[in-house]
């Protein structure tokens, strides 16, 4: 995620064309998933600083949703645990340092920042995805830094110590179990939508550093013949294991992984992709190939943060290669949005993030984009921000459908009328008849159409609003014209964001 791992891939920067931009008369996609890193962690993104009330942290994340919102963006992945801590009330794990500057200190006023997100986000028509750094444990070596009921003091046996920092062992079968508790923790008591991992597995070679598990490897390696295997095992055996649990919870509960940009080389692997960079399957242990061909995780989400023709990482053979890979599942791509700026050959054309998001557009395979991170989009930088909101995500987008989760639609809303108040059109209608899943409606799409016009739900620039309130069965359509006649619909949105057919129309003119 951050800067440093860039070094990791040398740096040459080879310019070799430019990627022709879509047409502007060309609708947006109706279904994309359009998501955004909240980084907790340093405190990146949100809260700004340290030891803020709890009043201004909820103030400061209410504003940086509305931007995003505004942007067009329809989810938000926010960091809840970034280094065995929480960002949230119910669970085994203390308050995170990043929230009062102290670990373990709650927020005063007290609130629990993650249920209040989740509200916030589902009021926006957003989706909220908890994401978890699962083998961090500590950012340094000084006991005063954690709480004396800490993980770290109880089990210390269970973590090694590499580049100042502790890190559970993967290879320990009781720190799997823990940590996929912590897991359903969230899963039991919140209304997350997703379960979302970042790259950080084994951690990134440091120089005149190496991994001390060896002694696990003799005690729990004996099926392997090399340690290289038996890590990747370790890491595959929580993926799976997460991926049951969660499912077996709560079926709805999206989980996706966002690994690093190149799983293996052609050199390296025939089934790896054209590039020299780092390999997250032979670094990190991650295998997120298999995961994804096992059926483990619902998406996955390769931080490509390489502009074009970039010789060691190229954007568009790194795009291509996740798409060819994709076996069924999501692919949503992690744009470096923090890169817009940078001084460097492909980032000097500040049309480098937009002609990305045309180019993942035009694979049908790709599904959407993820950015890194929130303040560089509120930050504008490049004038990224300017282009979602007024081009490349001008009109609303709902989440692209999972039917390997739930492929059953919501009945369609009932009885809609549309009556006026002053010049304004307000609208009600009944929530459906249960479908044939037991399922009614999590939420609605409201659409309008001008007289004369057909009710084509394919077309974004007809939603007037997203919404994941089932409660909410009214709309006022503030965007009214004096003199024009309109036709509404109304569907119905489930969990898994299926959507019914279309209610009734209701036409009205307004005079």
């Amino acid at each position: 995620m951050f800067v440093r791992l860039l070094s990791l891939i040398s740096i040459s920067f080879v310019l070799q064309g430019s990627i022709s931009a879509q047409s502007p008369s060309q609708l947006p996609p109706k279904r994309e998933f359009r998501g955004v890193w909240i980084a907790s962690v340093a405190n990146i993104d949100w809260p700004s600083k340290q030891g803020l009330s709890g009043t201004l942290q909820q103030n400061e994340l209410i504003r940086i949703l509305d931007e995003h919102q505004e942007s067009g963006l329809n989810a938000v992945l926010l960091q809840i645990r970034p280094a065995t801590d929480a960002l949230y009330a119910k669970g085994k794990e203390p308050w995170s340092k990043f929230l009062t500057g102290k670990q373990g200190q709650a927020p005063s006023p007290y609130y629990d920042p993650l249920e209040f997100a989740i509200n916030e986000a589902h009021k926006r028509g957003m989706e909220l995805h908890a994401w978890f750094n699962p083998y961090r444990a500590t950012f340094t070596l000084s006991p005063s830094d954690v709480t004396s009921d800490h993980i770290t003091r109880q089990r210390p046996e269970w973590f090694f110590t590499y580049a100042g920092k502790k890190l559970f062992n993967p290879g320990i079968p009781q720190v799997r179990d823990y940590i996929v508790q912590v897991v359903l923790d969230v899963v039991k008591n919140y209304d997350i939508d997703g379960v979302h991992f970042d790259d950080y597995f084994y951690p990134y070679p440091e120089k005149n550093h190496s991994i001390p598990d060896g002694e696990q490897f003799r005690l729990y390696g004996q099926d392997f013949d090399n340690i290289a295997d038996w890590r990747r095992n370790n890491v595959d055996l929580l993926i799976k294991e997460l991926s049951d649990s969660i499912h077996s919870v709560k079926r709805f509960v999206k989980f996706g992984i966002s690994p690093f940009g190149i799983w293996q080389n052609k050199s390296q692997n025939t089934e790896g992709s054209e590039s020299s960079g780092l390999s997250g399957y032979s670094v990190l242990y991650g295998d997120a190939r298999k995961w994804v061909q096992e059926g483990w995780i619902d998406y996955v989400n390769p931080q490509i943060y390489f502009p074009f023709f970039y010789r060691a990482a190229p954007y568009e053979k790194l795009v291509d290669w996740w798409s060819n890979n994709a076996f069924g599942r999501h692919v949503y791509i992690g744009q470096a949005a923090y890169r817009a700026t940078e001084r460097r050959e492909g980032w000097l054309d500040w049309k480098q993030l937009p002609n990305q998001v045309r180019y993942l557009r035009r694979n049908p395979r790709v599904q959407g984009s993820v950015y890194f991170s929130s303040k560089s989009l509120t930050n504008n930088l490049a004038g990224f921000q300017d282009s979602l909101r007024n081009d490349l995500y001008n009109y609303p987008s709902l989440p692209p459908q999972m039917i390997w989760l739930d492929d059953v639609p919501p009945m369609a809303p009932l009885n809609l009328q549309a009556t006026l108040a002053e010049q304004f059109v307000v609208l009600n209608w009944t929530e459906p008849l249960k479908a044939r899943d037991g399922e009614t409606a999590y939420g609605y799409v409201v659409y309008r159409f001008n007289a004369g016009e057909q009710a084509n739900l394919q077309d974004p620039s007809k939603i007037l609003k997203i919404s994941f309130d089932k409660q909410v069965t009214s709309y006022t359509d503030f965007t009214s014209q004096k003199g024009m006649q309109y036709s509404y619909v109304v569907t119905a949105l489930d969990r898994l964001k299926n959507e019914s057919i279309e209610s009734n129309i209701a036409v009205i003119t307004v005079p």
